[in-house]
C-alpha cells in the first residue's frame, strides 16, 4: 500500500527533472543506499553505476557525513555569506584553495554546478570591464557539451535540443568541435595528437572570427560528459592554454563532474597538466550528502575587487551553506583518510580493462573515458561506425536498454545527447568486484540488444 501510495502521489504532484510524464509512467522510487548499492521501495537492490549523478564519490550511507550535518545544524543551521562569513565556509574555502593548482586561491560558493558556471561567466565579463576591456563578453565552448540549465550556462551548453524551448538565450555563446576521436574527420582518424591540435586550433579560429576584443572565456570540461566521455587528446590542453594566453581569454575548467577524484586527482586539470584561470565544481565536493558548488578563481581575477569598494554583485542565498560546508569538510576528510584519489588512479586501468571485454559485442563501437568515468558508444554497424537514427535510438535506449539494465540490477545512464552511449561512473570506493558485476550485467543486456536489432 505504501508503494502504491507513493507512486500515486508522485504521478499527481512530483515534476521530475529531464523526465517524461504521462499515463503509464511512474518513476522508480529509490529509498535507501549503502556503499555502492541502492534499493527501491519494493526492496530490490541495484548497483549504483552512476554515483547518483556523478556525485556519490565516497558511497552511500556514510554515518559520519550525516552526523557532521546534524552537528552543524545544531550549532548554526544558516547564515548568508552576503558581507558575513561562517567558520565552515572559511575552512572549506581554505581547503579547496589548498587542493587547487596555481594561484586559484579565491573560492566563491554556489548551490550547485550550473550556478558555478553562471558565476564564472559573470565574473569573466565583470573582470574585463574593470580592467578596461569592456567588449570582452563572449564565450567559446564545445559542440554537444553540457554546462548547466540557467540561462547563461544554457547559452554555453552545446546541445540545441535543450536550448530551443528556452530561446532566446543569453547572447554570446559560440561552439567549436569537441574531442571525440572515434568520430574524428578523415585526415586525423589515425593520429590522436594531430586531432587534438586540430580541435584546439578551432578555438583560436573562433576567437579570431568573433574578434579577440569580444571574447572573454573558453569553457571546457577536462573529460566532456555529454556525447559519452570524450577525454582530451595528448597536447590538447597545452595548446588551449597557449591560445587563451595569446588572446587574453580566460580558460575555465568546468569540473562539476570531473573534480574530487572522478578522474583521479582532486581537480582533473592536474591529471591533464594544465592550470586554468577558473575552476567550476560541485557534485563530489560533498558526495551528494548536502548541496554545494563553487567557482574557484585566480588571484589575478580577484585583484580588481580587492580595493575596499568594488563589489562582485552576485550571490546565492544558500551559497556556502554552513551545513553543506561542514559536510564537505567531513567528505574531504574521508578522501584523505582512505586515500580515494590514489585508489582511483590504481584501479582505473582495471575498470578500463574490464569494460573493454565488451568490444567483442557487435553493438559496441567505442569504449572511452578516464578514471572512474566511462562511456560505451553503441553502433548499428561496427565496420562503418554507422550510428542509429532518432527512431532507432528511441527504441534502443528508452524502449529497451534503460528498463532492461535497471531490471537486471544496474543503475547507469543510456544517453543520446550525441551518438547513443551507456555511461558509467561508479562510486570511488568501487573495485574489481563491482567492475565485474557491472560488466556481467552490461554484457547480458547489450548482447540481447544487439540480437533484437
Amino acid at each position: 500500500m505504501t508503494t502504491v501510495d507513493l507512486g500515486a502521489k508522485a504521478n499527481r504532484h512530483l515534476w521530475g527533472h529531464f523526465a517524461r510524464h504521462g499515463p503509464g509512467i511512474t518513476p522508480p522510487i529509490i529509498t535507501r543506499g549503502q556503499g555502492v548499492t541502492i534499493w527501491d521501495d519494493t526492496g530490490k537492490s541495484y548497483i549504483d553505476g552512476l554515483s547518483g549523478l556523478f556525485v556519490v564519490q565516497v558511497g552511500h550511507g556514510r554515518q559520519e557525513l550525516a552526523e557532521a550535518a546534524a552537528k552543524q545544524a545544531e550549532q548554526l543551521a544558516f547564515f548568508p555569506l552576503w558581507s558575513y562569513a561562517t567558520p565552515t565556509a572559511i575552512e572549506l574555502a581554505e581547503r579547496i584553495a589548498h587542493y587547487a593548482p596555481g594561484d586559484l586561491n579565491r573560492v566563491f560558493f554556489t548551490t550547485g554546478g550550473g550556478e558555478a558556471v553562471e558565476s564564472a561567466w559573470k565574473l569573466a565579463k565583470n573582470y574585463f570591464k574593470l580592467v578596461g576591456k569592456p567588449g570582452k563578453h563572449k564565450v567559446v565552448s564545445r559542440a554537444v557539451a553540457y554546462h548547466g540549465t540557467p540561462q547563461g550556462a544554457l547559452a554555453i551548453t552545446g546541445l540545441p535540443v535543450f536550448k530551443e524551448p528556452f530561446e532566446p538565450l543569453t547572447p554570446g555563446g559560440f561552439r567549436v568541435p569537441n574531442t571525440n576521436f572515434y568520430r574524428a574527420p578523415a585526415p586525423y582518424q589515425d593520429d590522436e595528437k594531430a586531432f587534438g591540435q586540430y580541435c584546439a586550433d578551432r578555438i583560436a579560429e573562433a576567437i579570431e572570427f568573433e574578434g579577440p576584443d569580444t571574447v572573454a572565456a573558453v569553457f571546457l570540461e577536462p573529460v566532456q560528459n555529454a556525447g559519452g566521455c570524450f577525454p582530451p587528446p595528448p597536447g590538447y590542453f597545452e595548446r588551449v592554454r597557449e591560445i587563451c594566453d595569446t588572446y587574453d581569454v580566460l580558460l575555465v575548467s568546468d569540473e562539476v563532474i570531473c573534480a574530487f577524484g572522478r578522474i583521479g586527482s582532486m581537480f582533473a586539470c592536474d591529471d591533464f597538466g594544465y592550470v586554468p584561470d577558473i575552476i567550476t565544481c560541485a557534485k563530489g565536493l560533498t558526495s551528494g550528502y548536502s548541496p554545494i558548488g563553487a567557482m574557484i578563481a585566480s588571484d589575478r581575477l580577484f585583484e580588481p575587487f580587492d580595493d575596499g569598494k568594488t563589489v562582485f554583485g552576485h550571490g546565492y542565498t544558500f551559497g556556502g551553506h554552513p551545513v553543506s560546508a561542514a559536510v564537505a569538510l567531513a567528505n574531504l576528510d574521508i578522501f584523505e583518510r582512505e586515500g580515494l584519489n590514489d585508489h582511483v588512479k590504481r584501479n582505473a586501468p582495471a575498470l578500463r580493462a574490464t569494460l573493454e571485454k565488451l568490444y567483442d559485442l557487435p553493438i559496441v563501437g567505442d569504449i572511452r573515458g578516464a578514471g572512474f568515468f566511462y562511456g560505451i558508444e553503441l553502433v548499428k554497424d561496427k565496420a562503418t561506425r554507422e550510428t542509429f537514427n532518432d527512431e532507432e535510438c528511441e527504441r534502443l535506449l528508452r524502449g529497451f536498454l534503460t528498463p532492461a539494465v535497471f531490471e537486471a540490477g544496474l543503475y547507469c545512464r543510456a544517453d543520446d545527447r550525441g551518438d547513443p552511449v551507456v555511461q558509467l561512473a561508479p562510486p570511488l570506493i568501487s573495485g574489481q568486484k563491482e567492475f565485474d558485476a557491472i560488466y556481467e550485467i552490461l554484457r547480458g543486456v547489450l548482447d540481447q540488444a544487439g540480437r533484437l536489432l
